[in-house]
């Protein structure tokens, strides 16, 4: 009966990578059943706890405050992965505003919410690149060496160190600083269309430019996504790595590194 002596240790792993899951990207989205999520969870929980040299612990007061811990800290690691990651969504939202596409929001089925048009559109192909490139496996290499920041037994965790909040901070304009970068050469095209329509109104009053200018700016930025992708796939690769850097920085900064 030497594993019911080890089994706090193993609930507390449990609980850290089901609320990991809870909010990572891809696995935390509603077409995933629960089932399958909390099965994935005991899995991969399985493996870590014979990886890691768990100790042998009690269930007394102190274990509930553990068990918060864990959740806080899987909860903010797949955060701060969900807060990067959306910057495909707000880049889209940059990219709709110039075609007049923002008028046409639709439901997404994956998170339940809102969504621009085009960054629905990409979206879609950053997940299927992101599993063509088993990157989903980064961000679950985060969650598994999270433990030699944060063992399970410690109690001490500096969650509101001004080190935290800079890094988390950094990470959302890092989001939008990346968005900018993915939707620029759209927008900076379709800036120059508005730019000639503005010229050509001036130079023919009769001209009505807001009848010509929504399908010409269709038009001229559906082939400029096209011409873009290769681009667009180079920045979800950074994309990526900046989410493991962002995490690996964070579990040290709760760690007291």
């Amino acid at each position: 009966m030497e594993w019911i002596n080890q089994f706090p240790a193993f609930l507390l792993i449990f609980v850290r990578i089901l609320a990991f899951l809870a909010t990572l990207p891809i696995f935390s989205y509603r077409n995933v059943p629960n089932m399958y999520k909390i099965a994935f969870a005991l899995f991969f929980a399985y493996i870590i706890f014979f990886t890691l040299d768990v100790p042998t612990m009690e269930v007394e007061a102190t274990f509930f405050l553990l068990i918060i811990k864990e959740v806080l800290i899987g909860l903010l690691l797949g955060l701060i992965a969900s807060i990067l990651f959306y910057a495909i969504q707000v880049a889209g939202a940059f990219i709709d505003i110039k075609m007049g596409f923002l008028i046409a929001n639709v439901m997404d089925p994956q998170t339940g919410a809102q969504t621009p048009l085009t960054g629905g559109f990409l979206y879609a192909f950053a997940v299927l690149f992101l599993l063509v490139t088993d990157g989903h496996h980064l961000l679950l290499d985060g969650i598994f060496y999270s433990y030699a920041y944060v063992p399970v037994d410690e109690m001490t965790v500096h969650f509101g160190g001004a080190s935290v909040m800079e890094t988390a901070a950094g990470a959302v304009s890092t989001m939008f600083v990346i968005a900018f970068q993915m939707s620029f050469p759209i927008v900076g095209a379709l800036f120059l269309v508005d730019v000639a329509l503005g010229l050509m109104s001036r130079a023919v009053p009769q001209m009505n430019v807001f009848v010509v200018g929504l399908p010409l700016k269709i038009f001229l930025g559906l082939p400029i996504m096209l011409l873009m992708l290769p681009s667009f796939f180079w920045l979800v690769s950074n994309l990526v790595d900046e989410i493991v850097v962002t995490m690996r920085t964070l579990l040290q900064l709760f760690g007291g590194a």
